[in-house]
């Protein structure tokens, strides 16, 4: 099921993906994806097949490269759900990007190496963020004293003179920051920050490119008119300028790009969905044959590996994992060209969900979005259970739904729930210390009228 959940189960123990077998690594996926198991298998000994790699002798580790992957199947079966779970379980540097928003070269539009610089860009956050998380109790200590010594600047100033009492003056104030009794507060800091890096490239650079380029020339101009000047801003929001600030000089950034880089050529994976819209058999599309051919020319030597210019460095991306998915349903893979369907050797078809799968997955993932409802309302003091009878109803009208309109998988569930739901959520805070339960009388009570209309479920459904 292709969703994202802000609810979290208490916090599990994270696994070292090195040490994890294929069969653990599908335990990992059973967690949030129901079904599917030809899907994770292939995924699995992808994964497992590069931890493999790095134990490798060094001659015939260069030789050894990844093997990409062709999911294919209708929206909303969990395409995009498995790549973006095997992405946070390997801690590697993931993008998602759509075929279709790419453009041939010498066309207006996204070039296909922005796939990579936006790879390493995700490597570079993510890396900086992991190393500053281990400065994170010196910075929150430097911040600290810095928002005291705004708080306190005529108490600093007599430190010397009143020892003792200026001490405990600081500490009282501590107390009373820390509880954020002074966020509302009002103080003047002094603007000074500039961008850390500041490179342009004109020659053959993307419009994306360009137009970043622009937006650091205004930032440098605007940077050194304020540089100097005083600025009125709250203790919360000086609080988070003065972590920024703090964790940038806690942090190496050359350290951050060297690892940042390793990481992204040797566990990068990109996802490429939406591959079929380019593929050359889709007439009715209205899109000239050569213009999607095109684009596939121009993807196939970044998948081949090729060296790509970023503003970290040259990015070789001969060891990414690329996995594209599509749902083929005017074209097949083999419309493809030749020269890219070689460089995706791995082909899994995902299967239609039936009604089992859709109960499945309103109850067993641990994101389940009968879970999420249950939180939600749970904030409102309204305690919501979901009957076995009443899921399995709810799974029969999802199937039956997409079996006589638009088949859109997983995804049909997050309309019906809503619909289901849409009166006791408006009315939740009503209802406070109250249990409601749900119940097949209550699904079809909300949901028959609807269903029965095919017309209408069309547009509501």
């Amino acid at each position: 099921m292709e969703n994202n959940s802000v609810m979290k189960i208490n916090n599990p123990v994270k696994m070292n993906l090195d040490d994890m077998v294929p069969s653990q690594i599908v335990s990992e996926l059973d967690k949030y994806i129901i079904g599917q198991a030809k899907a994770k298998r292939t995924i699995a000994v992808a994964l497992r097949n590069r931890t493999r790699r790095k134990r490798l002798p060094d001659g015939i580790r260069e030789e050894v490269f990844p093997k990409n992957i062709i999911m294919i199947g209708p929206t909303g079966v969990g395409k995009t759900e498995i790549a973006r779970r095997i992405a946070k379980l390997s801690n590697a540097p993931f993008i998602k990007v759509e075929a279709t928003k790419f453009t041939e070269v010498g066309y207006v539009g996204r070039d296909v190496e922005s796939m990579i610089k936006d790879l390493m860009g995700s490597a570079v956050l993510m890396v900086k963020k992991e190393l500053s998380e281990k400065n994170e109790d010196a910075v929150k200590a430097r911040v600290e004293e810095r928002l005291l010594d705004l708080l306190l600047p005529s108490v600093n100033a007599s430190r010397d003179k009143f020892g003792e009492d200026v001490a405990k003056v600081r500490e009282l104030t501590r107390e009373k920051l820390r509880k954020g009794d002074f966020d509302n507060t009002e103080v003047e800091v002094m603007y000074s920050r500039t961008p850390k890096s500041f490179e342009i490239g004109v020659m053959g650079a993307s419009p994306d490119d360009i137009q970043n380029a622009m937006n650091n020339i205004t930032d440098l101009f605007r940077n050194a008119q304020n540089r100097g000047k005083k600025h009125k801003i709250t203790i919360k929001k000086a609080r988070e300028l003065f972590t920024e600030e703090e964790l940038d000089k806690s942090v190496d950034q050359e350290k951050v790009v060297d690892l940042a880089k390793e990481r992204t050529e040797q566990m990068g994976i990109v996802f490429i969905d939406e591959i079929d819209k380019i593929a050359g058999a889709a007439k009715s599309s209205g899109s000239p044959d050569v213009s999607r051919e095109g684009v596939q020319r121009d993807i196939l030597p970044v998948v081949e590996g090729t060296k790509v210019s970023t503003k970290w460095g040259v990015i070789d991306t001969s060891h990414i994992l690329f996995i594209a998915a599509g749902a083929f349903h005017v074209s097949k893979p083999s419309d493809l060209i030749p020269e890219l369907q070689g460089r995706f050797p791995l082909r899994v078809e995902l299967d239609d969900l039936k009604a089992e799968d859709f109960f499945r997955i309103l109850k067993e993932p641990e994101n389940a979005i009968t879970r999420q409802y249950r939180e939600l309302l749970g904030t409102e003091g309204v305690e919501v259970e979901f009957t076995d009878d009443a899921i399995r109803r709810l799974s029969e009208i999802a199937y039956e739904v997409n079996s006589t309109s638009e088949n859109i998988g997983a995804r049909r569930l997050y309309t019906i729930m809503e619909l289901l739901l849409e009166e006791l959520s408006f009315s939740a805070n009503e209802l406070k210390g109250q249990k409601v339960t749900i119940t097949p009388e209550y699904v079809n009570e909300r949901l028959s009228d609807v269903v029965g209309n095919q017309d209408l479920s069309r547009y509501i459904l």
